[in-house]
């Protein structure tokens, strides 16, 4: 083969594309990646990874605060910003630098450089590593970036999205957040932790809008406990700056209220990025801006496949990986490749107390037509969460109430986002309530909360 010659072309190193390339390697194909900004993709250099370290020192702080409650003391405690700042960039260099080398172990040509179609079966990379590229197979991992709104746009001073919030020089006093999903709740929960006055302002009529409603609930009433203003069913008309501060104007219920703060977060959905990769002329498919594709990940343009933000949702980066392997695996021949079940495909929210579900919510279980059985079980009845002073919280179990299917799991508490992978595990083996309850949860857990909600559900709960 000519040097620049591959079976695979991978357009994108994100959580997406880096796993597709080395999964391909494994196959045996020659396969390249092109990546115009960091190996790691948004989710390691400006997302994922970065916040959640931004959020343990969070945790730790706000453990500190409250060390007297655990019989310990540590004097007065205090917090660097630049240091906190510093880990969080340390973390996210320390993955890159992994990412750098699973590519070279597994021998994938990587190009530094904007990569976009050009022709059938070609890649121009344009940037550092220029080069012309072909290949049978590419696929179209490009991710995805922040919404901007008109008038809200970042000005890296008082409106920030995610990027400025990741790196910011100073904690606002006053700080206003648009958008309660995942992203928006994690800065104000990072924020309010570190001394913030938090307003969070939602469009829809609750926060975490896409959790089970008795999740959000309990989410809006922890955080309001915490300090948080939250003010749902709103939507921010404008803002004025000054030369030291922004006022926000907010609707709620058909009354505006200028709300003055310090900064401003803008966290109101992602854009793809399906600009300038060479669609035009192809048979690839647009749907608002995201590509369209068939289970195995293919466009409608043959030897062209797209995975990750870049096309529907959900947009999370586990699943973006996944996408990666099945569609190499098909790309390969191989013989037993499922399609992604995208009601198999766990979320979680790192905010102060976690958030975690996956399948349906009870709602959308009973708009489907299912009889449900639905089983509750708080943290104030396990042993564990009350040792670690984390009493707050709530596991729910949603089955068919016929067949004993679970059809969804939905929690809020400490280490939920660890255990949402269990009821997950569950869902891939269509397991029943009654192999569930059979099966034996080690003492003292927080995981005992999951079997005790599953027995709930069949009036059958031990300790609550």
């Amino acid at each position: 083969m000519p040097e620049n010659s591959f079976d695979l072309v991978v357009i994108g190193g994100g959580p997406g594309g880096y796993v597709a390339a080395i999964r391909a390697a494994q196959l045996g194909l020659r396969t390249a990646v092109v990546e115009r900004e960091h190996l790691g993709g948004i989710c390691l250099n400006w997302g994922c990874i970065p916040t959640k370290a931004l959020l343990r020192s969070a945790d730790v702080y706000r453990t500190m605060l409250h060390a007297a409650s655990y019989g310990l003391s540590a004097g007065q405690p205090g917090y660097d910003l630049a240091a906190i700042v510093k880990r969080s960039r340390g973390v996210s260099a320390q993955l890159n630098a992994g990412v750098k080398g699973l590519l070279k172990k597994n021998k994938v040509a990587v190009f530094d450089g904007h990569g976009k179609l050009a022709g059938k079966g070609k890649v121009v990379v344009e940037g550092k590593d220029g080069a012309q590229l072909s290949a049978k197979h590419i696929i179209l991992a490009t991710g995805a970036r922040a919404r901007v709104l008109p008038g809200l746009e970042p000005d890296g001073k008082f409106v920030w999205t995610y990027r400025e919030a990741l790196v910011p020089d100073t904690v606002p006093k006053r700080l206003l957040v648009i958008g309660s999903g995942a992203i928006g709740i994690e800065f104000a929960s990072f924020f309010n932790a570190l001394g913030s006055a938090v307003t969070v302002v939602e469009v829809m009529d609750r926060v975490l809008p896409v959790e089970d409603e008795e999740i959000s609930a309990h989410a809006q009433k922890q955080f309001e406990k915490q300090g948080m203003r939250i003010l749902t069913g709103a939507t921010v008309k404008g803002l004025k700056k000054s030369a030291t501060e922004v006022a926000v104007q907010v609707e709620t219920g058909g009354k505006i209220e200028d709300i003055v703060v310090d900064r401003v977060i803008s966290a109101v959905g992602i854009v793809a990025n399906s600009e300038n990769l060479g669609l035009e002329g192809t048979k690839v498919v647009l749907e608002k801006g995201h590509v369209v594709t068939d289970q195995w990940c293919a466009t409608g343009e043959p030897g062209v496949y797209a995975i990750g933000d870049l096309t529907a949702p959900p947009w999370l980066a586990h699943k973006a990986s996944h996408e990666g392997v099945i569609c190499v695996e098909k790309i390969a021949g191989l013989k037993d490749v499922h399609p992604l079940d995208i009601r198999k495909i766990p979320g979680c929210t790192y905010c102060h107390p976690q958030v975690a579900s996956v399948g349906l919510t009870e709602k959308k279980a009973v708009e489907k037509g299912y009889q449900v059985k639905v089983g509750r079980f708080p943290f104030i009845g396990n042993g564990k969460a009350i040792a670690l002073g984390e009493a707050e919280g709530l596991i729910k179990t949603v089955f068919d109430a016929k067949t004993g299917e679970l059809l969804g799991a939905h929690m809020i508490g400490a280490e939920v986002t660890e255990m949402i992978q269990g009821y997950t595990i569950a869902k891939t083996l269509e397991t029943t309530e009654a192999e569930l309850m059979h099966t034996v949860f080690p003492h003292p857990t927080l995981s005992e909360m999951m079997h005790e909600s599953v027995l709930a559900a069949w009036g059958r709960a031990i300790h609550f």
